[in-house]
């Protein structure tokens, strides 16, 4: 068994984008850090991975707007620290049935924050989009200017390189097994007398910190069950991302550079897509659901919900995008909640406030990782993250209420079956 004599301020399990922000975060402050990663850095078998991630104000729920907004400024930091960039900007457009609980919702958000915004009716949505983007007589479009893309592969190894510069400690291929207080430790050494965690891998390392984050995506469940015997309600979906080929002669168009916006449908289900950016010629829409998968017996194929995304590709861009098939497909995955919130919290119990977990973030958290991150590092340093409003992430809201917390409007995502 090897052992890192060491001591770590902090140890992070996993080293996608919300524990790579952590470990920057912590070593940004001067402590010790260490992230192990189960895989490869920069894998592919997660959810933090690929070409383009949105970021959006635009929530139906009144405590996700400020916290974008709190974001976005956190990622402008960050790249002007590493020295290049990983957020382009773009405006949003939300569309949907004029009588949508959501669409409401969100328009009322963005009155209540502040957000500068415009409700379009049809007429003005293809007026101002040059007829690139129609929508039903029955429906309306948002339009608000705190769009944008993130670069997700390049986000990560950001915090990553940002960690290493600020003294931090990245290993991979460290699958993490199990996670013990210091006082269950049957060498009990006077060097844990100030408590903490020793935090074991697959490979027969082990490692103490004074305290643990937890940020391992869709296998969260899986290791909190082990560690805790605790059950958290963390679903993992496998979803597809589609890339479809704009027709010739109108590339141009659906480019950050030509004015088009990252968008969401909250029509029959919630579609969704970014400019053309990344792959010459292809513009990325897909539909926001998925299939409960086992993260590691995934299917990686083929995408299920084709037909209807066809059909939202043919009635909304005017012909001219190819909705015969998708050029490209990759395979992601979401990590669900019962109301699509995020758990930010500590584990409690044996570990007390030793140890916090962040997961179910639910195929939209990847925007805010900076500021999870910073939330994180002040929950391990401080014991508490002032200024950050968590009551809604919280473990307790599922004692006695399987479904968290209430909302007043449709699920986002939606299971799908194979």
């Amino acid at each position: 068994m090897g052992y890192s004599g060491e001591k770590f301020d902090v140890i992070v399990i996993g080293g996608g984008v919300m524990g790579s922000a952590a470990a920057y975060n912590v070593a940004k402050r001067g402590h010790s850090a260490l992230l192990l990663e189960q895989f490869d850095l920069l894998h592919h078998r997660g959810s933090s991975h690929g070409e383009s991630r949105t970021i959006r104000a635009t929530y139906p729920e009144s405590y996700y707007p400020s916290m974008v907004m709190e974001a976005e400024q956190l990622w402008e930091l960050a790249q002007s620290e590493v020295g290049y960039r990983v957020y382009y900007k773009s405006p949003q457009l939300d569309v949907g049935p004029s009588d949508s609980k959501s669409l409401r919702c969100v328009i009322a958000n963005c009155h209540s924050t502040s957000m500068p915004c415009r409700v379009l009716d049809p007429a003005e949505v293809a007026h101002h989009f040059s007829r690139k983007i129609t929508i039903p007589e029955d429906w309306v479009g948002v339009l608000t200017e705190l769009g944008g893309v993130i670069k997700p592969t390049k986000a990560v190894s950001m915090f990553q390189t940002l960690a290493i510069r600020n003294g931090a400690v990245l290993m991979d291929n460290m699958e993490v097994t199990n996670i013990c207080n210091c006082k269950e430790e049957e060498e009990d050494d006077d060097d844990d007398d100030d408590g903490g965690v020793v935090v074991y891998t697959s490979n027969g390392d082990k490692f103490c910190g004074k305290k643990c984050i937890v940020t391992v995506g869709a296998w969260t469940k899986k290791l909190v069950e082990t560690v805790t015997g605790l059950s958290l309600p963390i679903q993992p979906l496998e979803t597809f991302i589609c890339y479809w080929k704009i027709k010739d002669g109108h590339h141009g168009e659906f480019t950050i550079g030509g004015g088009f916006p990252t968008f969401a449908s909250y029509g029959e289900t919630y579609v969704y897509g970014t400019p053309s950016l990344e792959f010459p010629g292809l513009i990325k829409i897909a539909v926001h659901a998925g299939q409960s998968c086992d993260p590691d017996k995934r299917t990686w194929g083929p995408p299920v919900a084709l037909e209807l995304l066809k059909r939202w590709i043919e009635e909304r861009f005017s012909g001219l995008i190819e909705s015969t098939a998708p050029a490209a497909v990759q395979s992601c995955m979401y990590s669900m909640t019962p109301d699509e919130d995020f758990v930010i919290d500590f584990l409690g119990g044996e570990l007390g406030t030793d140890v916090a977990v962040a997961g179910g973030f639910s195929g939209h958290g990847f925007k805010m990782a900076p500021l999870v991150g910073r939330i994180l590092a002040d929950m391990a340093l401080d014991g508490e993250a002032k200024g950050a409003h968590l009551q809604h992430f919280k473990l307790a809201r599922f004692e006695g209420n399987s479904q968290g917390n209430v909302k007043e409007f449709e699920d986002q995502v939606k299971p799908l079956a194979a």
